[in-house]
């Protein structure tokens, strides 16, 4: 088994700063993916930010220049830098993985979601 473990999210003031932490811990070989998702009430979950193993990171339009995704693979942790926040950008963020097991089977996995407002 796999377990996600998200923080860092809460009530920002625009123009504000986060930072999004996912922990993966279980039985892990290695993990390919690593995205952060969100979903605003009323809409559709997007793909807010991923970076693959060994690959360059990519980003939504919306957060360009605005967020930053990292990860270190010794700790099995993604990050979403998140600055200059806007009201839109008030979500639920969700963390998402691919992640090798030790017998060689790739399966996905969702966090439960840290909630992120922004909002004066």
């Amino acid at each position: 088994q796999v377990q996600l473990v998200e923080s860092g999210g809460g009530l920002v003031q625009p123009g504000g700063s986060l930072r999004l932490s996912c922990a993966v811990s279980g039985r892990i070989f290695s993990i390919s993916v690593m995205d952060w998702y969100r979903q605003a009430p009323g809409n559709q979950r997007e793909l807010v930010a991923g970076i693959p193993s060994g690959g360059s990171p990519n980003y939504a339009d919306s957060v360009k220049g605005r967020f930053t995704i990292s990860r270190d693979n010794a700790k099995n942790t993604v990050y979403l830098q998140m600055n200059s926040l806007k009201p839109e950008d008030t979500a639920v963020y969700y963390c998402y993985v691919r992640v090798l097991s030790p017998d060689y089977v790739y399966k996905n996995y969702w966090g439960k979601g840290t909630l992120v407002t922004v909002s004066s």
